[in-house]
């Protein structure tokens, strides 16, 4: 299985892509002026059609191999709201990156098969994936997406956040891939009384002099800077139970609310959730990995799961 971030580093002078996934994530922020680092999708859809299928090419090459003998079938997910064109962009890039069949599934349907939820069954059960571009809340039953909503704020926004605090508070430019690393170590969904309000000490630049400085950032620091793209995460939930039919929601209260994304894995996330929406939340075992297993296991078993996907 592949697992590698979506950013690509390519060459201005003949445009050519020089690193795709975690190579090109490690030089963000280090490039000289003649290398840049993109990423190709945005808020789950494509933004540069033509990077996003030179990234696919690459990703199927290092999957099958450079010099492969058969074209593979690639199943790709999208959140649920995304319209037909973009739809339609994703396969058509898919197919140009060398697929011999491509599939589409929806992003919370993947999750709450790679989560291990029946989804098939007559019964309701909600799953919130957070990912890095959106945070996709979801109704699921009979094999189908009930209510959805999509909410462009994930794990990226919450990096970005981080930061615009770090440079309005005490004047320092960070890093996208510090600002990450700050989240995973610090970042809290919200402020608990008691709770130890760890440091760290950061490296960035001066806003004003551009010379080297170091500071250190506190837990509570970033629970304050990261609590509006929360709140926005939240809103999203609510809107999806707020349309919920009364049946379905009945279900909902009793199983409960599944997180999965490397966002869910925010500390006090869960909790937070809890309070807010009365329901209670657990991330699933092994959340960065639902979306990728779920797709993995609608592809393989494509009998099972063929009301919940797209082909082309």
């Amino acid at each position: 299985m592949l697992n590698e971030p979506t950013v690509v580093a390519i060459g201005t002078d003949d445009n050519k892509v020089l690193a795709v996934g975690n190579e090109a994530k490690e030089m963000l922020g280090r490039t000289p002026g003649n290398i840049i680092t993109s990423r190709p999708l945005r808020d789950g859809v494509i933004a540069d059609y033509v990077t996003t299928e030179a990234m696919l090419r690459f990703f199927i090459d290092k999957v099958c191999g450079a010099s492969r003998f058969f074209k593979p079938e690639v199943m790709i997910c999208v959140p649920a709201g995304v319209t037909s064109v973009e739809r339609r962009a994703v396969l058509d890039a898919t197919l140009s990156a060398g697929a011999k069949v491509a599939y589409l599934i929806d992003e919370p349907l993947a999750a709450a098969i790679g989560a291990q939820i029946p989804i098939a069954n007559p019964s309701g059960n909600m799953i919130v994936d957070i990912g890095g571009g959106t945070t996709e809340a979801a109704v699921i039953c009979l094999g189908g997406v009930v209510v959805h909503a999509s909410v462009r704020a994930g794990g990226n926004k919450i990096d970005e956040a981080i930061q615009i605090g770090v440079r309005k508070k005490y004047g320092l430019i960070i890093g996208e891939n510090q600002a990450e690393e700050i989240k995973i170590k610090l970042g809290s969904a919200i402020q608990v009384k008691n709770s130890e309000n760890k440091t760290l000490p950061v490296r960035g630049r001066d806003a004003v002099t551009g010379l080297p400085r170091t500071i250190e950032i506190t837990t509570f620091e970033v629970a304050d800077m990261i609590s509006a793209t929360v709140q926005k995460i939240i809103s999203g939930v609510k809107e999806v139970l707020e349309q919920t039919p009364p049946e379905l929601a009945s279900d909902i209260i009793d199983k409960g609310i599944v997180l999965s994304g490397g966002t869910s894995l925010l500390t006090n996330l869960d909790k937070f959730m809890t309070e807010a929406t009365g329901v209670p939340c657990h991330v699933a075992e092994n959340p960065l990995m639902c979306v990728a297993l779920g797709t993995g296991l609608a592809l393989e078993n494509l009998d099972l799961y063929k009301r919940s996907v797209t082909k082309r």
